[in-house]
């Protein structure tokens, strides 16, 4: 997209629509330093030493099981990571923390709850807003492990919508009292703090630290939940609790800001376990394909099963090449921010904050991605799949919640767009001139020439999805400007733009990794698998930006503009078909080879 695009090496949040990345920008799995492959190899063995052999108990939440795993973690300094020496924290890089969820995810879809309740929105509050006293307090104990902690946020009558939470906190004299009703409060059972979100003197959305064993408490019994049934899920009832007046955090009123900016760290992680679950479960489903027999082969030996393990492997690799290009982007400006002199904290929070459009992308892309994986492994063990003697099932039912908390993946994907637009809006990114190019670019012939390079056709590619998915935007705000299109009642157009942004970001991705790799010489996986995957993955998302862009503009263009926006989307989606068959089957039978996922 050079010809409208100029190329930098660090961007903005949501920044990747508009200029071209270079590959020098982005990290990798193949980049891991000693420091880091010694992480992965002690999480490795944790989950393989402490979590696997206890699957059943997990299951059941018998023994305190997760309490107990969650000491050995504190042990090991995992459940501080990502918190500050000061505080007993490791202070690990961003990159190095996405690697420690990145393998948990393997483990136990339960567990990885307990642990993200735990170290993420149990904790992320109180680092980021919380002052010097809170701080002090608390975070020690929480990283610790002396201390578990749980998140208040959900009620009976407010999901999505968050802020219509109906619990309250009215002021008497030196003290709050909170009355209302808390759900699907993950780690309730056994949390010592809570973190609870309420309207402060009876309609200030704000945020509290509340210990949980405080009179006035009561928790209800043990959610009978599809999934995740070894994560303890229980309401959490408030009758005239009282805490000290100065146990809320942040300012009065701005517990939306605490509830936003915590989900942007959870949906980046959510994706990191959510790519390790997927990898761990597709092994799974590759083992039980080279030993179950029929017609008196190996199953894995059909092409239908080597499309069922290929594409779970290429969508696992795109989707981990995603996550730790986003994690080296806010890695770069979390190092910034300190560098301008921000504290620890503030620094952290804001840089998660800059790449809230990547989080919501990530948050179901990865979701999906393990959705489809649980669901093709338990088709490839077929009837086994349906018995619990499998993991099949487990791993089926411990997913589906994914797509559903931190944000439902419907409104992760409102959300990208619009945050997309309210920066454009601010002036932090700059949509109206490369629109504004891609409309005078069709008034031109098409270029048909292909780039320089052993990329080429897929530079000129990500380049043109680019341009298709600008004059969808471009044309969709222009309708809204002339008062045709109200895009706050089109979510289907809306959702259509959402997931052309997210396989923009997944094809760019992957193929910024590969680059790198060529450069480097870095690869540790075969050239010809390698290009397989990218091949694969960019033939089917031109397929899907073709259909997404053309099901957007029909939803508010007709007669000759359609027309024209329907050839501007033939234009922009023109890579050339590949023999994905071929290619998927390179990368079914390098995975078959090893027995696991292998790329």
């Amino acid at each position: 997209m050079s010809t409208v695009l100029e190329a930098k090496k660090v961007l903005k949040g949501g920044e990747f629509l508009v200029a071209d990345a270079s590959p020098d920008s982005i990290f990798s799995p193949e980049e891991f330093n000693e420091e880091q492959l010694m992480v992965k190899q002690m999480m490795r063995d944790f989950v393989d030493q402490e979590i696997i052999p206890n699957l059943d108990k997990i299951e059941k939440q018998e023994d305190n099981i997760a309490v107990k795993l969650l000491n050995k973690m504190a042990d090991l300094g995992l459940l501080g990571s990502h918190m500050p020496e000061a505080y007993g924290g490791m202070e690990m890089d961003t990159n190095t923390n996405t690697l420690i969820c990145d393998v948990l995810g393997a483990s136990s879809g339960s567990f990885t709850v307990s642990f993200a309740a735990h170290t993420g929105i149990g904790m992320l509050p109180i680092l980021y807003y919380g002052t010097e006293a809170q701080k002090e307090e608390w975070l020690p104990r929480l990283i610790s492990g002396e201390l578990k902690a749980a998140y208040c946020l959900t009620e009976p009558s407010s999901g999505s919508d968050a802020t219509g939470a109906k619990t309250t906190a009215m002021r008497d004299g030196d003290e709050w009292v909170l009355n209302g009703q808390k759900m699907w409060i993950s780690n309730a059972g056994f949390a010592d703090v809570f973190i609870v979100f309420a309207q402060a003197d009876g309609d200030k959305f704000t945020g509290f630290i509340v210990p949980s064993n405080l009179p006035g408490i009561t928790l209800g019994a043990e959610e009978d939940k599809l999934g995740i049934k070894g994560s303890s899920t229980r309401q959490v009832f408030f009758e005239n609790c009282r805490i000290p007046a100065d146990a809320f955090l942040g300012e009065i009123g701005k517990g939306h800001l605490i509830a936003f900016n915590v989900l942007n760290v959870g949906r980046f992680k959510l994706h990191a376990l959510s790519v390790g679950g997927a990898r761990g479960a597709l092994s799974v489903g590759i083992k039980y394909a080279n030993e179950r027999i029929q017609f008196g082969q190996p199953i894995a030996n059909f092409g239908a099963i080597k499309h069922k393990i290929a594409e779970a492997a290429i969508r696992i690799f795109v989707g981990e090449s995603s996550l730790y290009r986003v994690s080296q982007q806010i890695q770069d400006a979390n190092t910034s921010h300190k560098a301008d002199g921000k504290s620890y904290a503030e620094a952290k929070r804001l840089s998660a904050e800059e790449y809230a459009i990547e989080c919501a992308l990530l948050k179901f892309i990865g979701s999906e991605l393990l959705d489809y994986t649980v669901d093709e492994v338990l088709q490839i063990h077929g009837g086994m799949g349906y018995s619990e003697e499998t993991l099949a099932p487990r791993m089926y039912r411990d997913a589906r919640i994914n797509r559903i908390y931190e944000g439902t993946n419907e409104i992760n994907r409102l959300l990208s767009v619009s945050q997309l637009m309210r920066r454009a809006m601010k002036g932090a990114i700059d949509i109206v001139s490369p629109a504004w190019a891609v409309q005078k670019e069709l008034a031109t012939p098409a270029d048909t020439s292909i780039p320089d390079g052993p990329y080429g056709a897929e530079v000129k590619a990500v380049g043109d999805f680019k341009k298709a998915i600008l004059m969808v935007v471009g044309a969709a705000a222009k309708a809204q400007m002339d008062g045709k299109l109200d895009l706050k009642e089109e979510q289907e157009i809306v959702m259509n733009v959402s997931d052309m942004l997210a396989d923009l970001l997944n094809a760019e991705s992957t193929l910024l990794r590969l680059q790198k790799l060529r450069k480097t010489g870095k690869a540790t996986q075969p050239q010809e698998l390698l290009d397989a995957v990218l091949k694969v993955y960019v033939h089917d998302a031109n397929a899907r930006i073709a259909k997404n862009g053309l099901d957007a503009v029909a939803g508010f263009a007709e007669g000759d503009l359609l027309t024209t926006f329907a050839n501007g989307i033939r234009r922009f989606t023109s890579y050339p078909p590949q023999n994905v068959k071929a290619l998927r089957r390179i990368v079914a039978d390098h995975c078959i080879k090893a027995n696991e996922y292998a790329l």
